[in-house]
């Protein structure tokens, strides 16, 4: 078994194909995000606090912009872990103002973290020049419409690599896992190779775990790459440092045995090489589009996201984000954990049916 993985594993290392998909076709992504960021032009998602005023100027003003969104949140928590991690740009309260003495007429208050530091810091004078153009047509300047008072909590800053990398990491573990395996093993059925392993004395399952083992030590090997890359030139977050990234692992090796099981499916219903590719993108191209690899699966419509949601490279990226940015242990990821062992025992199950060895 360790002969069949040591050659299978150099073949591997041999095939540009496996390398390019696996290590640098990930970090192209990877390195585009992360030099260019968010990317375009200052665009704004602003929450209105329950009791907030909504007949005044500045809220006017603001709804004519097209790049200032007023959105509503589900809850308290989902709006703290939003504005923790910078996917909206702050709490806009604006109050009548009861302060004796003072000539403004509304209290505005805004509040935000450092997550969304660079957007409320272009967002501020966007407030302070829709007052100063009230003042200077309703007051002429002699008192003031309003008060801006803007309220920074701090908070670990969000970046664009903290999403992207995960659903990279999960885009090269996806692939190689599918297309690796199966053109593998149809290659080495197609060429009688497997037949005639079957004819000596190795036991039959140590022949699959060789060949499968070495395909696990060149991802794992890739994984360890692609973070290394985003953590140290893009600053990737590892919460608790050696501890997180050692669970990474660990989840990126359930997640990579699941993604092979539906290469093995692929191989064994291919008929010929020409066939692969088709069968492999019905499995890879809708994980890749609706999985949140490259953004959020809620920015789906409703009806959609129910399906994301069964897609086993979805709670790959979930589990991911949650250990690396939100410091969560796999203890703490049992669902996301507990869906792929399913996927990896139903596609197995299917893999055990299909599979041929001539």
């Amino acid at each position: 078994m360790l002969a069949i993985t040591k050659g299978s594993l150099r073949a591997i290392l041999r095939s540009p194909s496996a390398v390019v998909f696996s290590i640098f076709f990930p970090l192209i992504f990877i390195l585009v995000f992360g030099f260019i960021g968010s990317g375009g032009g200052p665009s704004y998602k602003v929450v209105l606090a329950p009791n907030s005023d909504t007949s005044n100027g500045v809220i006017d003003s603001l709804k004519s912009f097209k790049n200032v969104k007023f959105v509503t949140e589900k809850n308290a928590a989902a709006l703290q872990e939003d504005l923790s991690k910078g996917r909206i740009t702050g709490v806009l309260d604006i109050e009548k103002a009861n302060v004796p003495g003072k000539n403004f007429s509304y209290l505005v208050k805004f509040n935000a973290t450092t997550a969304s530091a660079d957007k409320f810091a272009t967002f501020l004078p966007l407030l302070e020049n829709i007052i100063s153009k009230i003042d200077r047509s309703t007051f002429q300047q002699q008192q003031t419409y309003a008060q801006v008072a803007p309220q920074i909590t701090t908070v670990r800053e969000y970046r664009t690599i903290d999403f992207i990398l995960p659903g990279q990491l999960g885009f090269s573990l996806l692939s190689s896992g599918v297309f690796g395996v199966a053109f593998l093993f149809f290659n080495l059925r197609q060429q009688l190779v497997l037949k005639r392993f079957y004819a000596t004395p190795i036991n039959r399952s140590y022949i699959v775990l060789g060949e499968g083992l070495s395909r696990v030590i060149f991802q794992l090997i890739t994984a360890v790459i692609i973070i290394a890359i985003g953590h140290f030139f893009f600053h990737f977050t590892l919460v608790h440092g050696w501890l997180t990234f050692l669970e990474i692992m660990v989840l990126s090796f359930i997640a990579l045995l699941v993604f092979m099981g539906f290469g093995f499916v692929v191989s064994g219903l291919a008929n010929n090489e020409s066939t692969i590719p088709p069968l492999a993108n019905i499995v890879t191209l809708p994980q890749f589009l609706l999985a949140g690899t490259f953004f959020s699966i809620d920015v789906f419509p409703a009806w959609l996201q129910p399906i994301c949601r069964i897609l086993p490279l979805t709670y790959f990226n979930d589990a991911m984000r949650k250990i690396a940015f939100e410091g969560a242990h796999l203890s703490d990821c049992w669902l996301q954990i507990g869906v792929l062992i399913l996927w990896g025992i139903v596609i197995y199950g299917v893999a055990i049916k299909v599979f041929r060895w001539e």
